[in-house]
């Protein structure tokens, strides 16, 4: 019997991947690559131990797990790696991180083709 939802799932993901990405550059160390993303956010809420709650939003890049291909091999995102992201006035660098005991990446849907990468905001070169 045919999975219909696993079918729209990815009919789903493939018009994401169409139509709501930018190119970005992937980077780990001295390897790189250029991949599609899509620009997302996550808000984390912390509790601060004094009866409050920290709330901390994080750039997110949804891409496809097969595109995150260093130095010849899929890989997965890594603390630390870096997305390089242009528009028409700068240049903005994000690293890979989460918030206190969060992972930096998840899967974004049940069939583990996209990644959302957690990112935060480390530099910014204009233009």
């Amino acid at each position: 019997m045919t999975d219909l939802l696993s079918q729209g799932l990815s009919w789903l993901e493939d018009q994401r991947h169409q139509h709501l990405t930018r190119l970005v550059t992937y980077q780990r160390g001295v390897d790189q690559v250029e991949l599609s993303a899509t620009i997302g956010r996550t808000v984390f809420e912390q509790d601060d131990h004094a009866g409050g709650l920290t709330r901390i939003e994080s750039r997110d890049f949804l891409i496809r797990a097969i595109d995150l291909v260093l130095a010849s091999e899929v890989a997965l995102p890594q603390p630390g790696d870096r997305i390089v992201e242009t528009d028409s006035i700068a240049t903005y660098t994000y690293e890979v991180m989460a918030p206190g005991a969060e992972p930096p990446w998840r899967y974004s849907d049940v069939n583990r083709t996209t990644l959302r990468i957690h990112t935060k905001h480390v530099g910014t070169e204009n233009l």
